[in-house]
């Protein structure tokens, strides 16, 4: 018994948390650990508590059975935090930590202070899915648990080609395979479908995008009313920081989503050396090396110009380090 299966096994009523605004591998980790569960035992009462999520990913079993309430008074036995880096991205589910009389979290995220009562972080991993997956009973999952896990992985990999993507993560996504997925589904579903409204504001946010530092940053912004305008959520918006990412000299990438007055999300991406981690944690965010991400606050000059000065920093710092190794 793996220490997940362990606790699972002691508790009657169980929670299962994600982040803020989830994603592939939120979701993914969460609606595993749901299946699993209710697989090995139906009787269990456990829940998924989370923020609605993009409805590309509704092909996952139970995706509709998540809630977007807590009710009142809830007090788990158990309470599982996945890919959530820090309590306060529980956003209005932290009731549910505090009230649990026990809880997990399960994290790849660096940044993850341990905030549970227990904590299981593996910063290496390409994904809270990953992590999940070594806390599972391979045998016993089935192909809906793995259709859950290989989609968290794919998405939180890039499709297994950002650098977070070991050996291991090849091996887990082999096993999941061989639980009969369609692989490919999942991928052109989780990572490359997109509605030809989020195709439209994909245009208009690189069409609209600036590049600085010579090319080397590019940002972009969308702001609350082009999102009324065009019809759609923060979940349409995924993938545009990608794409600002794969333009040529670009090292890094910003998305800037408008989320109030004088606030921003802002999601960054790095394609090489720039630690943007780092920045964001700075700011009061987190993430990856080469995906993080923050909640800024003024203008979007105002924005920008505090993250540049960042990036400019460990560009300079680079091209120092690399003109000392010069001959």
């Amino acid at each position: 018994m793996t220490r997940l299966e362990e606790l699972i096994s002691r508790a009657d009523t169980i929670a299962v948390l994600g982040h803020t605004n989830p994603d592939g591998d939120c979701i993914g980790s969460c609606l595993a650990v749901y299946n699993y569960i209710k697989e090995q035992d139906p009787a269990k009462n456990v829940k998924v508590y989370l923020e609605k999520g993009p409805q590309k990913l509704s092909y996952l079993k139970n995706f509709d059975a998540i809630c977007h309430e807590v009710p009142k008074g809830l007090k788990a036995d158990l309470c599982v935090c996945l890919d959530c880096s820090a309590r306060d991205m529980l956003k209005n589910f932290e009731t549910v930590l505090d009230r649990a009389a026990y809880s997990l979290c399960l994290d790849h995220h660096v940044t993850n202070p341990g905030y549970a009562m227990e904590n299981i972080i593996h910063s290496e991993a390409s994904s809270t899915c990953e992590v999940l997956f070594e806390q599972l009973n391979a045998e016993r999952i089935s192909r809906d648990v793995a259709e859950c896990l290989y989609t968290g992985i794919v998405t939180d990999s890039g499709v297994f080609k950002y650098d977070n993507t070991s050996v291991r993560t090849m091996e887990i996504a082999g096993q999941l395979m061989k639980k009969g997925i369609d692989f490919g589904r999942i991928i052109d579903e989780a990572f490359y479908r997109k509605t030809y409204l989020q195709t439209q504001i994909l245009g208009r946010a690189l069409l609209e995008s600036v590049a600085f530092l010579d090319g080397r940053a590019i940002f972009s912004v969308v702001r609350k009313k082009d999102m009324e305008f065009y019809g759609v959520e923060r979940s349409d918006l995924d993938g545009i920081v990608e794409q600002l990412r794969l333009i040529d000299g670009v090292e890094v990438a910003i998305f800037l989503c408008e989320i109030g007055t004088g606030q921003f999300k802002a999601s960054l991406r790095a394609k090489n050396y720039v630690d943007v981690s780092s920045i964001a944690k700075y700011f009061g965010g987190g993430g990856h090396k080469k995906a993080a991400g923050c909640t800024m606050y003024g203008t979007v000059h105002d924005v920008i110009n505090n993250l540049s000065a960042h990036i400019e920093r460990q560009i300079l710092q680079h091209e120092q380090e690399g003109a000392g190794k010069r001959p």
